[in-house]
């Protein structure tokens, strides 16, 4: 409810100083998303012990880029000052996918990452 709520408000009065980051929105996107889908997915395969790493990833990745497009139709529908982007929606989408690749590619190599002993 707090993430939903904070990507509803407008930062536009936020003063960053001279820091000027060519794109800095879609990475910080790109960033939440994929960090989303890692957290998210470890917390659901941990919790359902039924559930298969690639089961997992799938409802991650799914519920994420649902909910980035939720986001901006939002933003597009009931605020006033902030604009639905499609690529705040690529970005969110992209890095939902790498989210759940890093995943896959921890517990899916040649010696892969130990969750369960």
């Amino acid at each position: 409810m707090v993430i939903t709520s904070l990507s509803l408000f407008s930062f536009s009065e936020l003063d960053t100083g001279s820091v000027n980051i060519p794109y800095a929105d879609k990475i910080t996107h790109f960033g939440f998303y994929a960090g989303f889908v890692f957290l998210g997915c470890l917390s659901i395969w941990e919790r359902r012990q039924k559930l298969t790493l690639k089961k997992a990833l799938l409802v991650m990745v799914t519920v994420a880029a649902l909910y980035g497009i939720g986001i901006e139709a939002l933003q597009y529908s009931i605020t006033k000052d902030r604009m639905a982007e499609w690529g705040d929606v690529l970005a969110n989408s992209l890095g939902a996918v790498t989210g759940g690749l890093v995943i896959w590619w921890y517990f899916t190599k040649k010696e892969p990452l130990k969750w369960r002993y």
